[in-house]
């Protein structure tokens, strides 16, 4: 089953966010990425606090991320984010960072859950597997 689940978030470059050439550390789009992630759960209805509640954290263990074109100071960007559905006990995003219509950035993460006894899940967690099964996954 490949399906795949969208969403779009708006950001804008902050100054911190910058090194001395006002253009944006490269470290900071992986910070782009979990706004993008955090706002497709919240919209979504799988949090955070989700998995914390049912005893799951949900640690990144691969990140990626392969730059474009840079952004600056001031910009205003949105960043697409994109759930793959996966069978195993995993969840898989991907990123696009677009300025106006142009790709600036593009990034991958993978997520596992861990139960309370910090032990590897291989299998779905149940209310994991509820959210998948209430919005046709």
């Amino acid at each position: 089953m490949s399906t795949t689940l969208t969403h779009t978030t708006k950001l804008k470059v902050k100054f911190h966010e910058c090194d001395p050439l006002r253009i944006v550390w490269h470290g900071n789009y992986l910070k782009y990425f979990e706004e993008g992630r955090e706002d497709f759960c919240h919209t979504h209805g799988i949090s955070y606090l989700d998995a914390e509640s049912n005893g799951y954290a949900t640690p990144i263990v691969s990140s990626s991320c392969e730059h474009k074109k840079p952004l600056a100071y001031g910009d205003k960007f949105t960043v697409e984010t994109s759930f793959e559905n996966a069978a195993s006990a995993k969840m898989i995003f991907t990123y696009k960072i677009f300025k106006n219509e142009e790709l600036i950035c593009t990034g991958r993460t993978v997520q596992v859950f861990l139960d309370q006894n910090n032990e590897l899940s291989l299998i779905n967690p149940e209310f994991y597997q509820a959210w998948k099964s209430k919005i046709n996954l």
